[in-house]
C-alpha cells in the first residue's frame, strides 16, 4: 500500500487550441505575446477557433473520426499527444491498467435539423408527434449517441487502447477541477497508478454562443485581453483539448519516466455567489495551500473567464497577493469551459520546464513581469456561474 505521502508526477501533457499543437508550439506563441481571437467569423462574438490538426496523426481511421463530434476529435487527439508526451503510447502493459477521467459537456448540436425544426413545427397539425418522427428519422444514431459526454472517454479507450477505470465528469469549469481532484486523490491515495485526465471543447458553434450570449456572458464587438474587459467583462469561447499522464513516483520512477513537473495539491469549493463570496472562496482556499507556497519562484496562471462579477472577485483575491506574478490565459487561448483547468495546469508544467513565465498581456498593470526562476505555480478556476478551484504545480526534484 502506498504511503499517504506519495508524490504524484505529471508525466504527459497533450495540448492544443488555437495556439497551435503541443507543449512547444503553446510555449513559442505565449512568449511571442500576440493573442489572434477570431472577431469576424462569428461577429459579433470573438472565438479562439482551433489551429489546424491533421487528425490522422493520432486518430488513424477515418471511420473512427467520422463517428466523432468535433469536440471528441479533439480531445481523442489531445489525449494522443498527451501518452505519446509520457511515452506509454501502444504501451498495452501500462494501458491496461491506465485510469481516466474525462471532463466533457453534453455534446453538439446539429444546427441543419434543430433549424428545419424550429421552422416548421409552428405549422405542425401534431407538433408532438412532428418533433418525434424528424428526430427519429433526421438525426443519424452515431450523431444522437455522440450527446452522450462519456463517449469521449470510450473513443479514446478504443483508438489508444486506454483500458482501465473511466469517470466522466459534467458540470462547466468545475468538472476540470474535480477531474484533476480526483485522478490526484487517487494517486495519492495508492488506489491508482497512472491516469489519464482532462477533456476538450468545441467553441465554434453558433448555438453555444448564442446560448451564453442569453445570459450576456459573451465577449462581443472587438477583442480585449481577460483584465481589461471593464464591468460588463464576458468571455471569449476557445476551441481546446487538454489532458495530463498523472503517475506516482514509483511508478514513474519504475519504468523509468522522468517528471515534468510534480502536481502537489488541488481544492475545490462552490460558494453561494452573493457579493464577495468568490474572493472569500479563494482566500479559504489559498489558507489551506499559502504554507507550501514559497517566497519567491512563484507565480499564478488564471482561468478568469473574463464575465463578471467572477472575474472581478477573482482580480480582488490577487491584487491582496500583488508578490505574486499573474497571467491569465484565457487572453490568449479562450475560455473552454471543462478543460480550461486540465489546459491551464498543463501550461504551468510547460512553463515549470522552461522555468519562466510569458510575458504579461495586460496594460490594466495586474500582470507584470516575472524576474527570477519560476519553481511553483498556482492555478486558479472561477467558474463564469459556479464553482472555485485552486491548484499547486511544482518543479519536481
Amino acid at each position: 500500500m502506498a504511503s499517504a505521502e506519495r508524490e504524484a508526477w505529471i508525466t504527459g501533457v497533450g495540448i492544443v487550441s488555437n495556439l497551435g499543437e503541443g507543449a512547444e508550439a503553446h510555449w513559442q506563441k505565449l512568449m511571442a505575446g500576440q493573442p489572434a481571437p477570431d472577431t469576424t467569423t462569428y461577429a459579433p462574438y470573438v472565438v479562439h477557433p482551433l489551429a489546424p490538426l491533421n487528425y490522422d496523426l493520432q486518430i488513424p481511421k477515418k471511420g473512427d473520426q467520422r463517428q466523432m463530434e468535433a469536440w471528441q476529435r479533439i480531445g481523442t487527439y489531445a489525449a494522443g499527444l498527451a501518452l505519446d508526451s509520457a511515452g506509454v503510447k501502444g504501451n498495452r502493459d501500462i494501458l491496461s491498467h491506465m485510469d481516466m477521467i474525462v471532463a466533457a459537456g453534453g455534446g453538439e448540436r446539429d444546427l441543419a435539423v434543430d433549424s428545419a425544426i424550429l421552422s416548421t413545427i409552428p405549422r405542425a397539425a401534431n407538433p408532438d408527434a412532428f418533433l418525434n418522427e424528424r428526430l427519429m428519422s433526421d438525426l443519424r444514431p452515431t450523431l444522437f449517441l455522440a450527446q452522450l459526454s462519456n463517449l469521449m472517454a470510450g473513443n479514446i479507450s478504443i483508438v489508444h487502447g486506454v483500458t482501465g477505470s473511466s469517470r466522466t465528469f459534467m458540470g462547466e469549469e468545475s468538472s476540470g477541477v474535480d477531474a484533476v481532484r480526483i485522478a490526484l486523490s487517487r494517486i495519492v491515495a495508492g488506489q491508482s497508478d497512472i491516469a489519464l485526465v482532462g477533456g476538450a471543447y468545441n467553441a465554434e458553434r453558433p448555438d453555444v454562443l448564442m446560448l451564453h450570449d442569453f445570459a450576456s456572458f459573451c465577449l462581443k464587438d472587438g477583442y480585449k485581453p481577460v483584465w481589461e474587459r471593464g464591468d460588463q467583462g464576458g468571455f471569449a469561447l476557445g476551441s481546446l483539448g487538454a489532458f495530463l499522464v498523472l503517475e506516482g513516483r514509483d511508478h514513474a520512477e519504475a519504468r523509468g519516466a522522468k517528471p515534468l513537473a510534480k502536481l502537489t495539491r488541488v481544492l475545490s469549493d462552490r460558494s453561494k455567489r452573493k457579493p464577495g463570496d468568490v474572493t472569500a472562496s479563494l482566500t479559504r482556499l489559498w489558507d489551506k495551500l499559502k504554507d507550501k507556497v514559497k517566497a519567491t519562484g512563484a507565480a499564478v496562471l488564471s482561468g478568469a473567464t473574463g464575465a463578471n462579477p467572477a472575474t472581478a472577485e477573482e482580480r480582488a483575491f490577487l491584487t491582496a497577493r500583488d508578490d505574486l506574478a499573474v497571467r491569465a490565459t484565457g487572453s490568449y487561448v479562450g475560455h473552454g469551459m471543462e478543460p480550461t483547468f486540465p489546459m491551464n495546469v498543463a501550461l504551468a508544467t510547460v512553463a515549470l520546464a522552461h522555468g519562466s513565465l510569458f510575458p504579461p498581456a495586460d496594460s490594466t498593470g495586474l500582470e507584470r513581469p516575472m524576474s527570477g526562476e519560476l519553481s511553483q505555480v498556482l492555478v486558479t478556476s472561477v467558474g463564469h456561474w459556479r464553482g472555485e478551484g485552486l491548484a499547486l504545480i511544482e518543479r519536481a526534484g
